[in-house]
């Protein structure tokens, strides 16, 4: 039976959750996926069928390349019986010669046959893991806000990295490998019993004990490689947040306790490895030890009937020449099968975030809008309408009340309402729900009259621009990140603009202008900086509907005075909904409407809340102190 190592106790779950990596790192969330379905080998690698279609051809004549290469090993055994009961025992110098030639041609066939393989998968195989990177990377993309705050990072890195290279290993080589060395050992055996039935016999007596060990092989192996690849997104979400965390970690000189984060997220993946390591060590020693036993008592054997003459010396040459041969195809099924788990293993990650559900592209309405709203109903039903409107997060518990609850709430045409709470209120998440970034749980919203879940998202997002109050700036130049809000099409004319709403001249001072690359985050800007110009590309294109979260926070007084002044010329031309925080922002508006608990309290002017709401009266006596005392620093 195969000498394997017994599981520890952890691992007799057959699908172990992922390892989190532990405290004191930045919050570093476990893989949330739930447990994988077990699946045969076999059946989670034929879904990688559709993506090998294209190149079934390419890849079936590099496995029959390979097959005959690999036969063609078995053709130099019965050369060398030829020449041994020939030319050999003959005492020919010719024939061995001839002989010796023809080994020579058949190994130089083998060589440049096994690199025909090779050429004819390199660029397929390079072509397979590019599609499966743009397929994974485009179903992020369209994946819900709701999955991404669920995941960490790190794990989607891994499965778009690391998963994919151990995908394509597999196509390069096992995919191709684990069918001919198969057909090479049957071939085999087909030339061993030929040649001598009783010695083949005796080399088929190992087939039952090595197919009961490579069985017990992949149980184990295939569980420690899941946990293996889950530590290594474990370990790259670690590594990822201590890198676009190090202001904090400096800052707060937390470095040692990074590095001890560190260190035992990666202790936990090496000894995951190691016990890899000790798995692919035994199995390898079996199927080597194992076969080699039969082939020295096929050996005994057939030397005793040599000397009875019941057997040639070159047939017995012949025997064990080729059985010498099936050496590595038999030798190879160890790291062939855990290659092929590994990659299982992998095709399970991948497919488990390809099978996630897409955001909804917009459904039916109950009843059905137009999206030109006749005259008539354009004073009742324009702007932007909540109509009874509720949300509870996906992954909240069960018993906790939800984030929203029965809000009702209007927007007119050309109307810029503020939206002012308390921390915890929901501010937030109702203007998420705008652009579609959550699904409502219940309710409806109208734009202009029409339900905005019977629109298709492309063209909800083109009709609601967004500045939110954590600006995201991405590895690009000002102008690529500013023109990200606008129309195709735009230039400089609309980039000027937008940067002068947004009081950003500061680009004219960067070394490259608008043509500065701001780094990754945007972390080469000050916050106000980052902040300016989210809202600049917010603006550039000119939205029917403008959403800002609390725009202003990073700004000072004075740069808010100017931001605020440009800002009410973009805010009579469209509806928008502010976020506030600062009564400077809220005098932006129209008018107000205060949030609590999840529900709309009052709606008014400024000056009508101040009078008829206590709440209202002091969220802004709070927030005005709170600007004096910036105005004084």
């Amino acid at each position: 039976m195969l000498p394997l190592p017994e599981d520890p106790a952890p691992d007799k779950d057959p699908t172990p959750p992922p390892t989190p990596p532990p405290p004191p790192a930045p919050a570093s969330a476990p893989d949330p996926a739930p447990a994988p379905v077990k699946r045969s080998v076999v059946r989670s690698l034929l879904r990688l069928w559709p993506y090998l279609r294209p190149m079934r051809a390419r890849y079936f004549t590099a496995a029959f390349v390979a097959v005959v290469a690999s036969c063609l090993s078995l053709v130099i055994p019965l050369v060398l019986k030829w020449m041994v009961d020939g030319p050999v025992a003959e005492r020919d110098p010719g024939g061995v010669w001839l002989g010796a030639l023809a080994v020579l041609g058949l190994g130089v066939a083998e060589a440049v046959l096994f690199g025909l393989r090779r050429w004819l998968v390199a660029r397929p195989s390079t072509g397979v893991e590019a599609a499966l990177r743009g397929d994974l990377y485009r179903r992020l993309q369209r994946l819900p806000v709701a999955f991404h705050d669920r995941w960490a990072s790190g794990q989607l890195l891994s499965r778009a990295t690391t998963d994919l290279s151990l995908l394509r290993m597999f196509i390069v080589f096992p995919l191709t490998f684990l069918f001919v060395n198969a057909v090479t050992v049957l071939a085999g055996f087909v030339v061993l019993l030929a040649q001598d039935w009783t010695l083949g016999l005796v080399l088929l007596v190992p087939v039952v004990p090595l197919i009961v060990g490579c069985s017990v092989f992949e149980t184990r192996y295939s569980k420690v490689a899941r946990r293996a690849q889950d530590q290594v997104g474990d370990l790259t979400t670690v590594v990822e947040e201590s890198v676009l965390g190090i202001r904090v970690v400096k800052g707060f000189g937390r470095h040692r306790s990074q590095a001890r984060a560190f260190a035992l997220t990666a202790g936990r993946l090496r000894g995951t490895e190691l016990r890899k390591a000790r798995l692919l060590a035994s199995v390898w020693a079996f199927i080597t030890i194992v076969p080699e036993l039969a082939v020295g008592a096929a050996l005994v054997l057939g030397t005793l009937q040599v000397a009875d003459g019941t057997l040639s010396a070159g047939t017995l040459v012949a025997f064990l020449s080729t059985a010498l041969a099936l050496r590595w195809p038999v030798e190879s099924i160890g790291f062939l099968l855990a290659m092929s788990q590994e990659a299982a293993t992998a095709t399970e990650r991948y497919f488990e975030v390809m099978d996630e559900a897409e955001e909804e592209p917009g459904r039916p309405a109950a009843a059905p809008a137009s999206a030109a709203v006749p005259a008539s109903a354009a004073g009742s039903r324009g702007g932007v309408v909540f109509e009874n409107v509720s949300f509870r997060y996906p992954d909240a518990p069960a018993d906790a009340p939800p984030v929203l609850r029965g809000v009702d709430l209007r927007v007119r045409p050309g109307e810029t309402l503020a939206l002012v709470g308390a921390t915890g209120s929901g501010k937030t998440t109702l203007t998420a729900l705008v652009p579609r970034l959550h699904e409502l749980t219940a309710g409806r919203i109208l734009l202009d009259g029409e339900d905005i879940t019977a629109m298709p998202r492309e063209r909800l997002r083109s009709l609601v621009a967004v500045a939110f109050e954590e600006p995201t700036l991405f590895s690009a130049s000002v102008r690529e990140n500013v023109l990200m809000g606008a129309a195709p099409d735009a230039g400089d004319p609309e980039l000027r603009r937008a940067l002068d709403v947004a009081q950003a001249g500061f680009v004219a001072d960067l070394p490259g202008g608008a043509g500065t690359q701001v780094g990754e985050q945007g972390l080469s800007l000050s916050g106000g900086q980052r902040q300016r110009l989210a809202l600049a590309r917010a603006v550039v294109g000119r939205p029917r509907f403008l959403v800002l979260d609390d725009p202003l926070s990073a700004l000072d007084v004075h740069t808010e005075a100017l931001v605020e002044a440009a800002l009410r010329e973009v805010l009579r031309d469209t509806t928008a909904l502010v976020v506030a925080h600062r009564p400077s922002t809220v005098l932006l508006a129209d008018r107000v409407a205060l949030l609590s608990e999840g529900r709309i309290a009052a709606v008014g002017t400024h000056h009508e809340l101040l009078r008829t709401s206590a709440e209202y009266a002091w969220l802004m006596s709070g927030a005005a102190a709170e600007a004096r005392r910036d105005g004084e620093r």
